[in-house]
């Protein structure tokens, strides 16, 4: 089974990621928990870029698609070929938000990237309006880096939700505490 968690940023998809590897390893299933961007090259370069200064939009996403490509190879296909549980943290859907809020095509870079990685079988959208995300941010000590300004995160948040009628997509409304937010998540998963 392959799950991606998506959302703008502050919506907890990392907390939901990880409750939802701990209820599959509570089953005795072998869960393969990764975020993207990755801590591999690519994907170092990419996180530095958020304190550092963006990459230019060309960059940034021949980048994006250089970690992907490498996180497919080395981690996604080979443990869902051994019949693991996949989760991810993000996945290219969030490519197509943040680098479409940049003004690329974000149905170009989907069909880029459906042609070496896989189709989850679950995409969990978790939805927060922009006040409430930025919120967030602010109270986990953060303070909102370039990817995270207001106008950019409202329009990543409507590219996520143009998903939301995919057959594999289960839109979550995550303006809940995270213990309602996590029963959504397995209550769609029976």
């Amino acid at each position: 089974m392959f799950i991606v968690f998506e959302g703008i940023d502050g919506t907890g998809k990392s907390t939901q990621a990880r409750r939802l590897a701990e209820h599959f390893t509570s089953q005795g299933r072998t869960v393969v928990l990764s975020r993207e961007p990755t801590d591999g090259p690519w994907g170092t370069l990419l996180r530095n870029s958020a304190i550092t200064g963006r990459l230019s939009p060309e960059e940034e996403l021949a980048t994006f698609l250089k970690d992907r490509r490498q996180h497919v190879l080395e981690k996604i296909a080979p443990s869902l070929a051994a019949g693991h549980v996949v989760i991810l943290d993000r996945y290219y859907f969030s490519t197509m938000a943040y680098q479409g809020s940049r003004g690329f095509d974000p149905l170009k870079i989907r069909s880029d990237n459906e042609v070496f990685a896989p189709v989850p079988d679950l995409l969990f959208i978790l939805d927060l309006d922009v006040d409430s995300a930025l919120s967030r941010i602010g109270s986990r000590g953060d303070t909102a880096n370039e990817f995270e300004q207001r106008a950019n995160l409202q329009r990543c948040r409507e590219i996520f939700l143009s998903l939301k009628d995919e057959p594999f997509a289960q839109l979550i409304d995550a303006n809940r505490p995270p213990e309602q937010v996590a029963d959504s998540i397995l209550t769609s998963l029976t």
